[in-house]
């Protein structure tokens, strides 16, 4: 069957981008260049650094700001640091972010908490800086001694920690980068997650050596919480298109969400995905299971601007503070709760989508 690579144009409704602000050396990159010759009509506002534009970071402004902020600014700059985090859960590694921040405004978003919702996509143009510093540090890892939760074979580096990269590579060519660079290294393979499907991604080759993960979660608290992202169905739809193009495609359950109802919905999410699987994405499916985290500032925030999405995720009668290994003060299920309800999740998985095994889970 062959695969339609073309993409259409992002719609205007997530993406329309009429001001750029640009770090001096992103211009001078060829990447730069290739967004900016993409923008011709945008205005261009030089920072000496992408990190600390005023009013354009933070709570200012309402929630109308916000969402025009994300759907028509751009940050272009030079990503600084280049060194990899151990990380053990998701990926082996965590390899230094192309982007940060996202068009998307899903309510329950860490990178929110952190640099409020109107935080638009920052894209770092030197891309082939990230992809060399990645390839000299499996190197110099040589094989992978043995299997882990991670992989059992290659050691995996998560690429996209900060940013929606199926949203970024209709920007420009910097994760075609990232992918073509993991064709090449024998031991490690690349991974992100997704809410977005972007068809384009078909086009790349990564010939087994990129793992995407969509994240899912059932249609109803999807609409009220996924904001700006694609459909759970669209999804869902795309996972046999890119196991055929030769990606890994992996799920991510996540945020697990607690409500009256939650079993429920997310057996029939379970079965429906059960269902539409092909033979060939049933033998690599995996799973992260991610219970929700919270926060009373992001819950402050969100009250301002989306009261609804504050309906299923500020539970005080189920939540605790824990402090995050950042330092940050956030909410989570309760420790004897939560227990429990990752053994009803798992229950769910093994019931309604057996052939699923669980990577892991917290």
């Amino acid at each position: 069957m062959a695969l339609a690579i073309g993409s259409p144009p992002l719609p205007a409704t997530l993406l329309d981008i009429g001001r750029i602000y640009l770090e001096p050396a992103a211009a001078l990159h060829p990447r730069g260049a290739e967004v900016l010759a993409r923008f011709p009509h945008a205005e261009r506002i030089e920072v000496p650094s992408h990190w600390n534009i005023p009013g354009l970071h933070g709570e200012e402004g309402d929630a109308e700001r916000w969402l025009a902020t994300k759907r028509g600014t751009l940050v272009l700059g030079i990503k600084k640091g280049l060194g990899m985090r151990p990380n053990g859960r998701s990926a082996d590694f965590i390899a230094p972010s192309t982007s940060n921040g996202c068009a998307m405004a899903c309510a329950y978003c860490y990178v929110a908490r952190r640099k409020g919702h109107g935080n638009p996509i920052t894209l770092f143009v030197n891309t082939d800086a990230v992809a060399t510093a990645i390839a000299r540090h499996a190197a110099r890892q040589g094989p992978k001694p043995g299997p882990n939760q991670v992989d059992p074979r290659d050691w995996v580096y998560d690429i996209g920690e900060n940013g929606d990269l199926s949203v970024d590579a209709a920007l420009y060519g910097g994760v075609r980068d990232l992918v073509e660079a993991f064709r090449a290294m024998p031991n490690a393979k690349g991974s992100f997650a997704t809410k977005y499907v972007n068809r384009a991604l078909l086009g790349y080759e990564p010939q087994g050596r990129t793992r995407i993960r969509f994240s899912l979660m059932p249609e109803a608290p999807s609409r009220v919480l996924d904001v700006r992202a694609s459909p759970v169905a669209e999804r869902i739809a795309a996972i046999d298109d890119f196991v055929r193009a030769g990606y890994e495609v992996h799920v991510n359950f996540s945020p697990v969400v607690v409500y009256e109802g939650w079993t429920a919905d997310w057996s029939a999410l379970l079965e429906r995905l059960d269902a539409s699987l092909s033979p060939a994405a049933r033998a690599q499916i995996a799973a992260e299971v991610i219970f929700l985290t919270h926060g009373a500032a992001l819950h402050e925030t969100n009250l301002r601007w989306h009261p609804r999405a504050e309906d299923l995720l500020w539970q005080p009668a189920l939540q605790e503070e824990k402090l995050s290994e950042s330092g940050a003060v956030n909410l989570r299920y309760r420790h004897g709760k939560k227990g429990r309800m990752l053994a009803v999740f798992r229950d769910l998985v093994a019931r309604h989508l057996p052939c699923c095994r669980i990577r892991y889970a917290f």
